[in-house]
């Protein structure tokens, strides 16, 4: 699937009920809720197969998208880890802590 490469299938699933589904499932109501108001039917008691439908179809859509963004995620924290394994020389450890008081500069108000 172009979608998702077959490497996306090491990664662990998203939980069914996460922010993506939850929103697109909502977007997938209201559609269903706007298709029937401008239809000029009753808007919450017409067509509830079709409200069930859109919901379950943004749920799904959100499921997958949130499902592509964990794996492109993945893939680049993966590259970046790469990367700083490969050159240390530029990722230093810093010597010691320093404290903020220590970076900024004393500060004098001028009237």
């Amino acid at each position: 699937m172009v979608f998702l490469p077959d490497e996306s299938r090491s990664l662990p699933p998203p939980p069914l009920i996460n922010k993506g589904s939850a929103w697109l499932g909502l977007a997938g109501w209201i559609a269903a809720l706007l298709d029937n108001g401008f239809n000029y039917r009753p808007v919450i008691r017409a067509g509830v197969h079709r409200q069930v439908l859109f919901t379950t179809v943004g749920w799904f859509v959100g499921y997958y998208l949130t499902k592509r963004t964990e794996y492109i995620h993945a893939k680049l924290d993966r590259e970046l880890f790469e990367y700083v394994r490969q050159h240390p020389e530029d990722f230093k450890a810093a010597a010691e802590k320093r404290r903020i008081g220590e970076l900024l500069e004393d500060f004098y108000p001028v009237r």
